[in-house]
């Protein structure tokens, strides 16, 4: 597994690198040995509290697998622990949920998946970004597929659609911490999208097919 370790602000020397190192080998190899890579960064506490260390752990574990964990605490090292065990607690929630297979479930699931288009759309500071973002939209749309007060598309890639359950993409929405999660409903066949609503419970928008 590869493993970057950044700081911001923090120093992040080769013995903080070594037990980030050891503790992420160490949860891979007890949970999700085929781990691919992780980025680790350490930053000061954004309140500004006196010896205060964040740790923001983002590990992919497979294939349209994404972990996100987070820590903090007096020191780097004592950071980095909390958010390890934080990934940890998500890896052990989503082995009891899977079958005894559940570790090869990101490849198996990789060929099922489609990609669609996906945009990153800047925001519009007057006309003449407005009239930039409707030159740019794909197939013509005004202001990227007709929504108004959008500046130019800056960034543009293709996104993975994966075909899960309903399970399936509630467990990948809460391992990655992600605010949306769109994928083909494998027992229905239709476009699905499960998000965090703003009272923490989880939305899921059901399609019909075709």
């Amino acid at each position: 597994m590869h493993i970057t370790v950044a700081g911001k602000q923090v120093e992040t020397g080769e013995a903080l690198k070594t037990h980030v190192r050891d503790g992420l080998g160490a949860i891979a190899k007890k949970y999700f040995d085929h781990a691919l890579e992780a980025n680790v960064t350490f930053r000061r506490d954004a309140k500004g509290r006196l010896g205060a260390f964040n740790c923001d752990i983002n590990l992919k574990a497979g294939r349209n697998l994404f972990v996100r964990g987070e820590g903090e605490g007096p020191d780097a090292h004592r950071a980095f622990e909390v958010a390890a065990e934080h990934v940890a607690k998500r890896l052990r929630r989503y082995r009891r949920k899977v079958n005894d297979h559940a570790r090869g479930l990101a490849e198996e699931r990789a060929g099922a998946a489609e990609t669609a288009p996906q945009y990153v759309v800047s925001p519009a500071d007057d006309e003449n970004d407005e009239a930039a973002a409707a030159a740019s939209a794909p197939n013509g749309a005004d202001g990227h597929g007709g929504v108004e007060g959008h500046g130019a598309i800056v960034a543009e890639q293709p996104a993975e659609i994966a075909r899960l359950s309903l399970s399936e993409a509630v467990m990948r929405l809460d391992l990655a911490q992600m605010p949306a999660l769109p994928f083909r409903n494998s027992g229905s066949g239709a476009i699905n999208l499960v998000y965090r609503r703003t009272d923490g419970c989880i939305g899921w928008i059901d399609l019909p097919p075709g």
